[in-house]
């Protein structure tokens, strides 16, 4: 693993063009053969992009939350699956300067991620009853489990994720935990073969009888009843995670205009006022998820999160109504494969399967508008 210590001085707009730019020669073929690209998380690394969140007290970049996303979103233009894995990543640390910014101590992870670690999530399949099973042992516990999807594994240092112990003394409990994975007993499994993003590197992450210290459990709460934790997750991710699809339909707009530009046809016009109307709703609600989360300095609610996970459902819909318009819009030509819109129209569809999906994010939102835990 190489040091890197990110500048607070560079410009990480042309940063992550760049790393952009030499990425996007493979894509096509890393999307026909569902193959990761460990050369873009060294990139990311060199480059400093995965520190860039870090403040610089610790020897990061101290961008913004907002500055983030433009790097995701920029990303995003050029290469959808390494934006979207690199996303778990940065919401992960993410939700630690959260933690800085309200007193908490979290130099341990950011000097982990300045000295090169990448962090991947489980996120998505833990949520809030989690899985797998631990035993307590002496100085911790043996977890076993299965994480899928885990974006970004096949590179990633660090596994953050959480387990079920049933047998615990107050009944049953979920440990919050990161482990190497390097570590005796996990292993990765290659099962990501997907509509879209086929070359994020999303696949399983294995924890065979892991040993898990206690200084590496992070949070031991119940089983049962929604945890505080995850708005701050909310909060600190949607809006990462959106912004990097909205690169996808930066680019679909881009080549709408390009290839269609000074058409009169009257079809044409109104289908592309339409795709404009769609892709400016994702723009300014994504836009209002940044503006909501503060800088990360957002209050721990689940009014805040309850808010953010309905843009990020009116941000999904859009996003993808703005690729399957660019493709109307072209026409024919917009179906082929020789055009990149249809393995964005695939990659794109990816946004509605991270937390919410649209029928939990209903349940969640109405529970909290009429009174209720969002679990009801």
């Amino acid at each position: 693993m190489t040091t890197t210590t990110a500048s607070p001085t560079l410009d990480w707009t042309a940063t992550a063009t760049a790393v952009g730019a030499t990425l996007s020669a493979g894509v096509a073929e890393r999307d026909r053969t569902g193959e990761f690209t460990t050369e873009a998380y060294d990139l990311l690394r060199s480059s400093g992009l995965s520190a860039a969140l870090v403040p610089v007290e610790f020897g990061g970049g101290g961008v913004s939350h907002r500055e983030m996303g433009e790097i995701l979103r920029v990303l995003g233009r050029h290469d959808p699956s390494t934006a979207v894995a690199f996303a778990m990543h940065t919401h992960l640390v993410a939700a630690q300067v959260w933690r800085h910014k309200h007193g908490i101590d979290a130099s341990a992870v950011f000097g982990k991620v300045v000295a090169g670690a990448f962090l991947v999530s489980t996120g998505a399949s833990d949520w809030v009853d989690s899985n797998g099973h631990a035993v307590k042992v002496d100085g911790g516990y043996r977890v076993t489990a299965r994480k899928a999807p885990a974006s970004g594994c096949e590179a990633g240092t660090i596994a953050v994720s959480s387990i079920r112990w049933e047998d615990s003394p107050e009944g049953p409990r979920v440990l919050h935990f990161a482990v190497p994975l390097s570590a005796d007993g996990v292993r990765i499994e290659k099962s990501w073969d997907t509509l879209g993003l086929r070359a994020s590197g999303s696949h399983t992450v294995v924890f065979d009888d892991v040993f898990v210290p206690d200084a590496a459990v992070s949070l031991n709460r119940p089983a049962t009843g929604w945890p505080p934790v995850l708005n701050v997750v909310i909060g600190a991710a949607m809006p990462l995670v959106m912004a990097a699809y909205l690169g996808i339909a930066d680019r679909a707009v881009e080549t709408v205009t390009e290839l269609l530009a000074g058409r009169t046809d009257a079809h044409t016009v109104g289908s592309a006022g339409e795709m404009m109307n769609a892709y400016t709703t994702a723009v300014d609600v994504i836009e209002a998820m940044f503006t909501a989360s503060d800088n990360l300095n957002f209050d721990n609610t689940d009014a805040g999160a309850a808010r953010i996970l309905s843009r990020k459902t009116v941000s999904a819909d859009k996003l993808i109504e703005t690729v399957r318009l660019a493709i109307e819009t072209i026409g024919g030509a917009g179906y082929s494969r020789g055009l990149p819109l249809e393995m964005w129209y695939r990659d794109i569809h990816g946004c509605l399967f991270h937390p919410l999906p649209r029928a939990k994010q209903l349940r969640f939102t109405g529970h909290v508008l009429l009174g209720h835990s969002p679990l009801g």
